[in-house]
């Protein structure tokens, strides 16, 4: 794969989302959402109810058994004990952010070009299938993961604001990078790839974004699971997780090259 050309054309992708930033308003839509959800959840409505987080027995019974599993729990009282738990469940939305923001950008990447008889240009290039696909992907990927880091950031320094002392340590830990820096993007890119593959295949858009569903069910099951005390993931059940999505996002790529015939495309799309 020759990355001079993969970045040649990620550059042309991203020029024409600098000239029409409204196709990422829906990832900044979704950030901004899941920053401000959990602050909701756990700040404004105990303090509107007056009833603290760490009094809901659903939250004591996981923290009772998870809470020594968890990094930075054990060390806290309880009402900080029951923040910094739900603080660092909710950063599974962040993983979900970028996949449902950006499959629309990646979903329209082929089928738009084609509309917009782009397409045709594109495919008499030295450009091989596999650069062309995973360029596509990555120019979809980045912008989102750029968004998502500065929501990250946001979301920490409220953290530090509004919640009780010694929560936002907790979202520092090696549990949360991995979460963040392997498990999103591996999730994300593997998300976009199938996306990109069954674009090639379909004239509507919508079609191929209704593909991303497939992963972004399982990371809600993970929150809602973790939340409701049904499981604990570990660091290194995270690890193992990012490491499966790794060698997936290499094997869709190989299935949407064998999927993505190019004379095939051109001739059934006239």
């Amino acid at each position: 794969m020759n990355w001079h050309r993969v970045t040649a054309l990620m550059g042309k992708e991203l020029r024409e989302m600098r000239s029409s930033p409204s196709a990422i308003l829906p990832v900044a839509f979704l950030v901004v959402t899941c920053i401000a959800l959990p602050f909701v959840a756990i700040v404004l409505i105990p303090r509107i109810t007056g009833e603290a987080l760490g009094a809901d027995r659903t939250i004591a019974r996981v923290l009772a058994v998870a809470g020594t599993r968890l990094p930075g729990l054990a060390g806290l009282p309880p009402e900080a004990a029951a923040e910094a738990f739900m603080f660092q469940q909710f950063l599974f939305l962040f993983l979900v952010a970028p996949i449902v923001g950006a499959v629309s950008l990646a979903a329209y990447s082929v089928v738009g070009e084609k509309q917009g008889r782009t397409l045709e240009p594109l495919l008499t290039t030295p450009l091989t299938t596999a650069e062309l696909l995973v360029a596509k992907v990555l120019a979809a990927f980045l912008p989102a993961l750029a968004i998502e880091i500065g929501g990250l950031v946001v979301y920490v320094a409220l953290t530090v604001a509004l919640a009780s002392p010694g929560v936002a340590a907790t979202l520092v830990s090696g549990r949360s990078l991995v979460l963040i820096g392997l498990l999103g993007p591996f999730a994300s890119l593997a998300a976009l790839q199938l996306t990109i593959a069954i674009s090639s295949r379909v004239t509507d858009p919508r079609s191929a974004q209704q593909i991303a569903v497939i992963l972004v069910l399982p990371l809600v099951v993970m929150l809602v699971g973790q939340v409701a005390g049904a499981f604990v993931i570990t660091s290194a059940t995270l690890i193992a997780i990012s490491l499966g999505l790794a060698v997936a996002w290499v094997l869709l790529v190989l299935f949407s090259v064998a999927l993505f015939d190019r004379e095939s495309v051109l001739t059934r799309w006239k």
